[in-house]
């Protein structure tokens, strides 16, 4: 597995999903005859963050890990969406942002020294570990509380829409 394959092949696929379940409530708020904005400010606990800044979060930690795995400038993006179809536009941007990187735009990632806007001087990490240690559980953790939120306020989805598409293989393939 290459650091490509690892974060945006990944963060693609939870991205369309996360697009996905963004559909399925505005057709669920529709269903139900109340307005979808609701859902934007629905939270599962008072101190976390809303769905919309989940989604808007999930998004930077997906642009932003890519960005900074090829020693790229960071894309900004206004936090505004105050609408499904808004959020649901930033998704189709950072997905596009992501489809325009190719396996070796990464070459000497593995080199780079991947420093964050709380650390403190002179501190960084190991791309590797800001992979694993850091990144894809941040991401993550975004995303699956925007997964959550919705499943909590009655959007129907299961685990089959939070995993989404696997790819199979047959058994002589390697």
């Amino acid at each position: 597995m290459t650091f490509y394959d690892l974060t945006v092949a990944q963060v693609l696929k939870m991205l369309r999903n996360l697009d996905r379940w963004l559909e399925a409530a505005a057709a669920f708020a529709e269903r139900k005859k109340f307005d979808p904005a609701v859902l934007l400010k629905a939270r599962l606990a008072p101190d976390q963050f809303a769905l919309d800044k989940q989604v808007q979060i999930a998004c930077d930690n997906a642009k932003n890990m890519a960005a900074r795995l090829c020693g790229k400038d960071l894309p900004p993006h206004a936090d505004g969406e105050a609408t499904i179809a808004e959020l649901r536009q930033r998704i189709a941007s950072v997905a596009s942002y992501l489809e325009s990187f190719r396996p070796e735009d990464f070459a000497g990632a593995e080199e780079r020294k991947i420093t964050l806007p709380w650390m403190e001087d002179g501190k960084w990490m190991r791309p590797d570990d800001y992979i694993s240690q850091f990144a894809l559980a941040n991401f993550y953790f975004h995303v699956t509380t925007a997964y959550a939120i919705l499943r909590h306020n009655g959007v129907e989805l299961g685990k089959r829409d939070f995993i989404g598409g696997v790819p199979l293989r047959s058994g002589t393939e390697r």
